[in-house]
């Protein structure tokens, strides 16, 4: 396993007050103090902690306060494009500044990723040296989504899947669920940021990514895919209507009233519609 980082809230009297993951380099090396020209006044090995404690003691000890606390001069901009997310970091150095940045989130075609403990190791394992700058290094977002973010989300949409069954109410005879099915879509999604950071551009290139599972599904004749590629359209078509300020009912309530009158007939395998 490995050791986590630990950060040392420092003084240096009459001077300053500040954080360090190294003592010796960066009091010592760089600011030219000997070990009993300052104290350690708290160590932790929890970012978000010792950064409000680094401000708190700045300002009791009449210190100029920092403008930013510590744990954001670590918060890297993650490049994310339409194949990978890029770092503004080498290999070599990429976990110390992952776990520096635990929380961040960033934007991709496969919804939003983020820093945290469970993700940190995958990164590190998976990441490549870019090929245009050696200080920068990638992961491909496809692999990113399938191994921590997809069984994540399929987990909780489960439980949706499993109130909707619970909800079957009889008509005619036969079982249905009602149109509930896409406001529990539409809380799913909403709960995870997708209406506030997502857009229609991000939705339709998650379409065409399930139309092509569903084309594999077809041409493999693998039923259980095929269902699970058309629950994923229906569920990215729900999101793009609601991020185009309308729904998927009355997309579909618009259809039908245009099918339901069109006349036609079946030429090899497709309904034609008559001309008028």
């Amino acid at each position: 396993m490995d050791k986590e980082i630990t950060y040392y809230l420092y003084h240096i009297p009459g001077k300053k007050i500040g954080v360090t993951r190294n003592l010796n380099s960066r009091v010592t090396q760089q600011q030219g103090y000997a070990l009993d020209e300052y104290e350690v006044l708290d160590q932790s090995t929890d970012i978000d902690y010792i950064s409000s404690r680094e401000l708190e003691l700045q300002k009791s000890y009449g210190y100029k306060v920092d403008l930013k606390p510590y744990k954001q001069l670590f918060k890297m901009k993650v490049n994310a494009t339409e194949q990978t997310s890029t770092f503004p970091v080498p290999l070599n150095k990429l976990k110390g500044r992952l776990m520096d940045s635990i929380g961040l989130k960033w934007a991709t075609i496969h919804g939003t990723f983020e820093i945290t403990k469970a993700t940190i190791d995958w990164i590190v394992k998976n990441a490549s040296t870019s090929m245009f700058n050696k200080n920068r290094s990638y992961i491909y977002n496809k692999a990113f989504f399938e191994a921590l973010v997809k069984p994540v989300h399929a987990d909780e949409y489960s439980k949706y899947v499993t109130q909707l069954a619970n909800r079957q109410v009889k008509q005619n005879g036969k079982a249905w669920v009602d149109n509930d099915r896409f406001q529990l879509i539409r809380d799913w999604a909403g709960e995870r940021g997708l209406y506030t950071k997502g857009d229609t551009k991000t939705q339709f290139c998650k379409l065409m990514e399930e139309a092509g599972e569903l084309g594999r599904a077809v041409l493999k004749n693998d039923n259980e895919e095929f269902i699970d590629a058309i629950g994923d359209m229906v569920v990215v078509l729900t999101n793009m209507a609601h991020l185009g300020g309308t729904t998927i009912e009355e997309c579909i309530d618009t259809a039908y009233k245009v099918i339901s009158k069109r006349t036609g007939k079946m030429v090899n395998g497709t309904f034609v519609k008559d001309e008028n």
